[in-house]
């Protein structure tokens, strides 16, 4: 008999995987809202994940993205909460529990603690509806019966990927009901390449007296030594009452100076370019990037609360590729 291909290996398993994956989208209903519902209306408690072995490190993983999408979550490991860590559940929490058996001997002692105390509910996720998990859990998920990949049927393969797959869609659904956008994830993901993704205008841009204010009546001979000294080769314009009503760059002055003698004595309001070009301050910088490549400039005034003529900051190209930003 002809050995299998190893890709022929590889894509029967993914394929078994699938499969597995498609029975617990059919699970997916009113079991699957109550759990949701019992963490979105935990609000003086905590959420604790346990489990042991592969189910243990799949808890892990369901704790670390409740967490990241803003859902506050820990991991209790299941032997040591049996040694005193036990004390980490309190009144009002949620405990989650995952076993495909049920009955690992680790969360008995977890299963009996939470139902001796009315005040902390018991999510309970496994394959067994008979087993003790099942049985004492106040809201229970029942994981549909699944096939392993590979020989034997024994490895825990598929079953672990609906684990982790349910804790994925329930640390979304919460995200999504809490409207938990990309500037909340940030403030989670300070750091890594996630975080660069994520920066906005705010981050990177120019506040206070760095902003290269000067007045509309300015002359342009003033302009200029304004441009010199703030270093960013723009001027913002503003008129009597403080709205920006214009922007002038090194580039246009060098213009205006090899075309128009005795210019240096005129006001900067008779060259500069009306109404500039604004952004919102909660922009991704990656967004405003792209405005200054397809508009052809360097640089952009940055409002809030869509009022465009009251420049509170300013963002050249340079900030945004300083911060490795592309």
């Amino acid at each position: 008999m002809r050995k299998k291909k190893l890709s022929t290996i590889g894509k029967e398993v993914i394929r078994i995987e699938t499969d597995s994956l498609k029975k617990l989208q059919s699970n997916i209903g009113k079991s699957f809202e109550k759990i949701v519902k019992t963490i979105l209306n935990c609000k003086n408690g905590k959420i604790i994940v346990s489990g042991v072995g592969k189910s243990g490190i799949i808890a892990k993983k369901w704790s670390a993205t409740l967490s990241s999408t803003g859902t506050s979550s820990f991991f209790l490991d299941a032997s040591n909460a049996s040694h005193g860590d036990m004390g980490q559940i309190t009144s009002n929490d949620i405990v989650i529990l995952l076993s495909l058996s049920g009955e690992s001997n680790e969360l008995k002692n977890i299963i009996q603690y939470s139902s001796r105390n009315k005040n902390i509910k018991l999510i309970g996720i496994t394959s067994k509806k008979d087993s003790i998990l099942y049985k004492n859990a106040d809201v229970k998920f029942l994981l549909p019966a699944v096939k392993e990949a590979g020989p034997g049927n024994f490895v825990p393969t598929s079953s672990t990927t609906v684990q982790l797959a349910l804790g994925d869609a329930i640390a979304i659904t919460c995200m999504n009901y809490k409207k938990f956008g990309k500037l909340d994830f940030k403030k989670f993901h300070p750091g890594g390449s996630l975080s660069i993704k994520l920066k906005t205008v705010e981050d990177l841009m120019l506040i206070g007296r760095k902003i290269p204010f000067v007045n509309e009546n300015v002359s342009m001979k003033t302009a200029l030594k304004s441009i010199r000294e703030k270093g960013v080769g723009t001027l913002i314009v503003k008129n009597k009452i403080h709205k920006t009503i214009g922007i002038l760059t090194d580039g246009d002055l060098k213009r205006f100076a090899n075309i128009r003698n005795a210019f240096e004595n005129l006001e900067i309001k008779k060259f500069m370019k009306k109404n500039p070009i604004s952004v919102d301050k909660n922009m991704l910088a990656a967004q405003a990037l792209s405005i200054m490549n397809t508009k052809k400039i360097t640089s952009l005034c940055v409002h809030q609360n869509n009022k465009k003529n009251i420049t509170i900051g300013f963002v050249h190209i340079h900030n945004i590729l300083n911060a490795n930003i592309n």
